[in-house]
């Protein structure tokens, strides 16, 4: 039994304003994202663009779930956890106080660039913004962390330390980002909203994420807990079956530790489409099946 409900789903990608565009191929001319022309100029300047991108997705998710309206609040902020997924988010300004303190030592380091180098600064500054004061914390392990963030929604639900969860995976792409990857960068990513099933209006339910040691494993776990899959999310194109239909969602570039949340948007947009078979978002060897508000009871 699904206990967790995506209540809330917003996409910032070059040319994907919303998570159904995650089913279509993206055009050639797809623009960067703008996040000043969402939520306005004030609070951006000084900000990393990983962190920029991120209140923007958190604007709209917490929008489209309901739980804002205007400037504010329409659910009591302590209760509202946030968790965020990125492995590269501010690894441009971390290199670049580096640089500055091997060639000027720490003197020319600047009071506006020095905060950008917490590693959980996209959290905390959403946490900020939006009056989101429930647990607050920032999961960058890799290609997974993406669903790990999830994971840890679901657990923070489960256990009563927040009515929901904001979860945000994001990923900036500039030069410091293309040179650890090797390309391209996403440049944006997607956000959820998280409740438990019965708070809010359920849009996709969340099974648990799944483990094991190879992909061909997690698939035969998710098969036995919610068989039949219709959508398959995921760039291991060698485990799907003859005649399935499946995303890749490769065509933003690298989407790093924004890609388990990006899979779930695409979920949500393919039931949003009317479709009530379910999906798997893999990652390697960790998994998660997601399903129709109705389908379990």
């Amino acid at each position: 039994m699904s206990l967790t409900a995506i209540t809330g789903a917003a996409v910032a990608l070059p040319g994907a304003a919303d998570p159904a565009a995650l089913l279509r191929t993206p055009g050639p001319e797809a623009q960067p994202v703008d996040p000043a022309s969402l939520i306005g100029k004030k609070g951006l300047r000084f900000k990393d663009r990983a962190t920029q991108l991120g209140l923007h997705l958190a604007y709209a998710a917490l929008t489209d779930a309901g739980l804002r309206a205007g400037t504010e609040l329409r659910a009591p902020g302590p209760r509202i956890g946030v968790v965020v997924s990125s492995n590269l988010g501010n690894a441009d300004t971390v290199c670049k106080a580096v640089e500055t303190i091997a060639k000027e030592t720490t003197s020319g380091l600047s009071p506006m660039d020095t905060p950008n180098a917490s590693s959980n600064i996209i959290a905390s500054e959403i946490a900020i913004r939006f009056g989101l004061g429930g647990a607050n914390l920032t999961v960058c392990n890799g290609p997974t962390s993406g669903l790990d963030a999830l994971r840890w929604a679901s657990l923070l639900l489960r256990s009563h330390r927040a009515d929901h969860v904001l979860v945000v995976g994001v990923e900036p792409d500039n030069q410091v980002t293309r040179r650890l990857v090797g390309g391209p960068v996403a440049d944006g990513g997607a956000a959820l909203v998280l409740a438990r099933r019965g708070t809010g209006t359920a849009r996709t339910l969340l099974g648990p994420v799944l483990r094991t040691a190879t992909a061909a494993a997690t698939v035969d776990g998710l098969a036995a807990a919610v068989p039949d899959p219709g959508l398959w999310l995921t760039a291991d194109t060698d485990v799907l079956p003859d005649g399935s239909f499946g995303r890749t969602l490769e065509g933003w570039g690298e989407l790093s530790g924004a890609r388990g949340v990006v899979q779930a948007a695409a979920a949500t947009a393919w039931f949003d489409e009317g479709h009530r078979t379910p999906a798997y978002a893999l990652i390697g060897g960790t998994g998660l099946a997601l399903t129709a508000p109705e389908q379990q009871r």
